[in-house]
């Protein structure tokens, strides 16, 4: 399987046989395509999140952006909390997955890049969207250069390769919180900038990594265009000169709800350099 699905893009993601032989793959698995359901009901404030109570709805419920911003309004001016319970889309792991990823709160090493401070609240919809606590949560991505640890030189650059920058995984605490610091991503061929994420459970730490458990989420990150853009002609990013692919343009974004993957972004200073805090409500089904 690979991550990009549209037949008339090429690129080092696009193609799992050029990088099968270098470092160790999981498999991918059979994709489950899920909707954005409406939760109902009092909301409990979790990690500064509000999540609501999961309603009876259907997989393929959906929600307009005209009727959340009317939902918004509604409970602003009530005594009543309430959100949107989100059962995050089901997306490839794609073809640069390592095994076997550091436990760790920070993740950048000696890499280049604008911060991001990541806090991600798990909860388990099978749960009627309770706080998911002892998850462990993992992310990976490119550098600013667009290469991946363990694969450098997809993307046209060659560099010494450690296997483990941009990657690695935290557990979640037990309100369902997982926070984590990197840096903003760059892009490669035919992808918009993007992270890869899965959530675990029942894991087993080690001194510095994981052993068994069951993969309960695969998913994908996303950033608003409009800052992305910026910081993508801002040096070091700027270096790379790969053409990039827009997020209203990946193949990825919107295929099966996606769009679920887009963080919430708060500014950490005046400048896109001082970099970002970057939150989001991560929906797993743990039946």
């Amino acid at each position: 399987m690979t991550e990009n699905t549209n037949p008339q893009n090429s690129a080092p993601e696009a193609s799992s046989d050029s990088t099968a032989s270098v470092g160790k793959h999981r498999l991918d698995k059979t994709l489950k395509r899920r909707r954005v359901l409406i939760g109902g009901g009092t909301a409990a404030v979790v990690g500064g999140l509000a999540v609501a109570g999961f309603a009876s709805a259907s997989e393929t419920s959906t929600t307009t952006e005209s009727e959340s911003a009317t939902t918004t309004a509604e409970d602003s001016s009530s005594s009543t909390t309430s959100s949107v319970c989100v059962l995050n889309a089901e997306v490839t792991e794609g073809p640069y997955s390592l095994d076997g990823a550091l436990v760790r709160e920070d993740i950048r090493e000696d890499k280049e890049g604008f911060e991001v401070q990541y806090t991600f609240t798990v909860v388990d919809v099978a749960n009627d969207c309770a706080p998911l606590a002892g998850a462990l949560v993992e992310i990976w991505h490119c550098d600013h250069l667009g290469e991946y640890s363990g694969f450098v030189g997809g993307n046209g650059h060659t560099y010494e390769d450690n296997g483990t920058f941009l990657r690695g995984g935290v557990l979640t605490d037990s309100s369902g919180v997982a926070k984590m610091t990197s840096i903003w991503p760059g892009h490669y061929v035919s992808r918009c900038t993007h992270v890869h994420m899965q959530v675990h459970t029942d894991v087993t730490l080690t001194d510095t990594s994981y052993t068994g458990g069951e993969v309960i989420h695969t998913g994908q990150l996303f950033f608003d265009e409009d800052i992305n853009t910026e910081i993508q002609a801002t040096s070091p990013y700027s270096a790379n000169t790969t053409k990039e692919t827009t997020l209203s343009n990946d193949s990825i974004y919107d295929d099966g709800g996606a769009a679920s993957g887009l963080l919430t972004l708060t500014a950490l200073g005046s400048s896109v350099s001082d970099g970002y805090k970057a939150t989001l409500t991560v929906g797993v089904d743990s039946a």
